[in-house]
């Protein structure tokens, strides 16, 4: 059942209110409050689904209340009560953030018809919050383990920064993740996060792919193409297996990282960019420094923060963690009952020699789940978990 706060100084304005609310099919629960700071006091400690408020009280007017309100519980709609001669304030609080007014003495439809709508509107709120939750489960850090715990107060710290960050670490540990969780709780986590392998594009394509190209800079320039940094303007991006990346392509970003500027394959107009690089690698840059294949200046321009994501075999007191995790997650994804896995089962997975990591983890019990018997056994494992 909705809650419903109304504030109003006026007893019998009030108890108009609270009486037609009410009464309107059992449907609401509603609360009073006699002037703007008993009214603050209960929206700290209740949980309200709307707000009704006067604009014109002693004590604290209505405005006040909305501008707090908005600062404790930015999620729940106000609609403004005016008398007459507060209808251009009314109006103000609208660009406030206020969702609607109604003025005095109440019209019953026009009451009703505003709380609906400002209830309807809180419950997509809601719902998007929830949709947005569902989506960064995506990218989730499964583990408790004091590596991966390092890791995330890390995160916690870095992340509000613009710091840029070089993530390593063996192929299959989830390097992605702590880049989308680098990106998710930044300021930057309204902008876009472009992703870029450096080791899936051909050397020839690289810059072109990060820069863009004007028509005509070679053969198959049929147009002008934007690159990923100015898709990511504003934003995060992120240089997974950097270490692939050519020496000419190393020094294009190494000036993007110095100067905020790029320019397209086959142009000289410089373009503004306001970017934030997360770099990855499974490689040891050092060593490919001290070979010639990587530039020891974009080294030390990329590695602000370093992130190192340990192999699953230095952390295997997580295992049990994923395992459940991943038999959750592909038991949805293929409709049907979780499996659990016995305790047997999940010990013997923990003393496997993981070269493969998270990556190969996933794929035995994706396998287990499939092969194994309704319970994941000891046998099964030995069975069908095999290198």
């Amino acid at each position: 059942m909705p809650k419903i706060l109304v504030i109003e100084d006026e007893a019998a304005i009030r108890r108009v209110l609270v009486k037609i609310l009410s009464e309107e099919n059992n449907t609401y629960q509603v609360d009073q409050a006699e002037d703007g700071l008993v009214g603050i006091e209960k929206i700290k400690n209740e949980d309200y689904d709307l707000v009704l408020c006067d604009i014109k009280m002693p004590k604290m007017d209505g405005v006040e209340v909305l501008e707090a309100t908005k600062k404790i519980k930015p999620e729940i709609p106000m609609v403004m009560i005016s008398g007459h001669g507060d209808l251009d304030t009314a109006v103000n609080t609208m660009r406030l953030g206020a969702f609607d007014y109604i003025s005095k003495p109440p019209d019953l439809n026009r009451l009703l018809n505003t709380v609906r709508n400002a209830l309807d509107r809180k419950e997509l709120v809601v719902e998007n919050k929830i949709l947005k939750k569902k989506v960064s489960k995506k990218y989730e850090m499964i583990g408790e383990s004091d590596e991966i715990s390092q890791i995330k107060a890390i995160i916690d710290k870095v992340a509000p920064t613009d710091a840029r960050v070089l993530i390593t670490g063996p192929n299959g540990t989830g390097k992605e993740l702590v880049a989308h969780w680098l990106h998710e709780k930044s300021d930057r986590a309204k902008g876009s996060l472009i992703e870029v392998n450096c080791a899936a594009i051909p050397s020839e394509l690289i810059e072109s792919e990060l820069f863009g190209h004007v028509k005509g800079a070679f053969t198959s320039a049929n147009k002008d193409r934007a690159g990923k940094f100015e898709a990511a303007n504003g934003g995060t991006i992120f240089l997974d297996e950097i270490g692939d990346m050519s020496l000419s392509a190393q020094a294009k970003v190494l000036r993007a990282l110095q100067e905020s500027r790029i320019q397209r394959v086959g142009s000289d107009k410089d373009i503004k960019v306001n970017v934030r690089v997360i770099a990855a690698t499974n490689k040891d840059l050092k060593k490919e420094i001290e070979d010639g294949n990587f530039r020891e200046d974009l080294y030390h321009r990329l590695a602000v923060i370093l992130v190192k994501v340990p192999a699953l075999n230095e952390r295997r007191d997580d295992i049990p963690l994923l395992i459940k995790h991943f038999s959750a997650k592909i038991s949805r994804e293929q409709g049907t009952v979780e499996k659990k896995f016995t305790d047997k089962a999940v010990k013997l997975l923990q003393e496997y020699d993981w070269t493969g990591n998270i990556r190969e983890l996933r794929n035995v019990v994706e396998r287990l789940i499939i092969l194994g018997g309704s319970e994941v056994s000891e046998q099964d494992v030995k069975l069908f978990a095999s290198k």
